[in-house]
């Protein structure tokens, strides 16, 4: 699991939840503030909790033009709040997305490959980057000493028409080969999908609005009934393609076009 910044509940509280519930992979996804102090101190909080890795999403300089937000002035309910954000909230404004207004005042637009180094120096935590769809944006995150990537476009929420990480995923895997892990996520719905994201070189699909699917229709037992479609279904796709094992997955599988 990857837990958000903008989370309503705290790193600790999810951290403590999941102690002993056999949790192998629990990691924090940072965003990047202009309060470089409140950002250092989100780390901190993470590797005190006991947090695997830090993911850095790097594709929110600004936020993209969510039209429907903007219409509804959307921000969060009274009762939730930015659990990890010492009180920093999402304003409500008229004709605006709240949500668009919090990044445009909180978040750092001016985030480059000197920041990484920076975050680098402040952790001893595995460091994997999201948001990457450029090959040489690949090779750049190897020497900069980062540990993985996830192939993203922000489940195309974004910039309109960028390309979708499917079609950018072999590119980016055949520019790193085993330098570092790369991940891929944005659009994954079926376990085909997922079988053919491995195939390809994935070292693991991630999903987050099917989840929230899940959640809205029947709270914790949706959530559990989503995970175990897609690994069913990914299960007989493999079943079907003849691979007994997750690393018997390969290229062979894909007609290239």
């Amino acid at each position: 699991m990857i837990l958000s910044t903008m989370s309503t509940k705290s790193l600790e509280e999810v951290a403590i939840t999941v102690k002993g519930e056999n949790f192998h992979h629990l990691w924090f996804q940072l965003y990047i503030h202009r309060d470089r102090s409140l950002t250092r101190t989100l780390v901190q909080r993470a590797e005190a909790a006991g947090f695997n890795a830090l993911c850095l999403t790097v594709d929110v300089p600004v936020l993209g033009r969510r039209e429907r937000d903007r219409q509804n002035n959307f921000t969060l309910p009274f009762e939730l709040e930015l659990a990890n954000l010492s009180g920093r909230k999402i304003p409500e404004t008229v004709g605006e997305s709240g949500v668009f207004a919090y990044v445009a005042q909180q978040f750092d637009p001016g985030l480059t490959w000197k920041d990484i180094d920076w975050l680098r120096s402040q952790t001893k935590l595995p460091l994997v980057i999201k948001g990457i769809l450029r090959p040489d944006d690949a090779v750049r995150a190897v020497e900069h000493g980062v540990q993985g990537v996830i192939v993203s476009n922000h489940g195309g929420r974004q910039l309109d028409g960028a390309i979708a990480t499917i079609d950018a995923l072999s590119d980016v895997v055949a520019a790193v080969g085993d330098r570092l892990d790369v991940l891929v996520d944005s659009g994954f719905r079926r376990g085909t999908d997922v079988l053919k994201a491995l195939a390809l070189g994935a070292k693991a699909v991630l999903v987050g609005r099917p989840v929230l699917w899940g959640l809205s229709v029947a709270g914790e037992t949706g959530v559990r009934q989503v995970l175990e479609i897609l690994r069913d279904e990914l299960s007989i796709a493999m079943a079907l393609s003849g691979c007994r094992t997750i690393p018997e997955i390969d290229a062979s599988l894909i007609k290239q076009v």
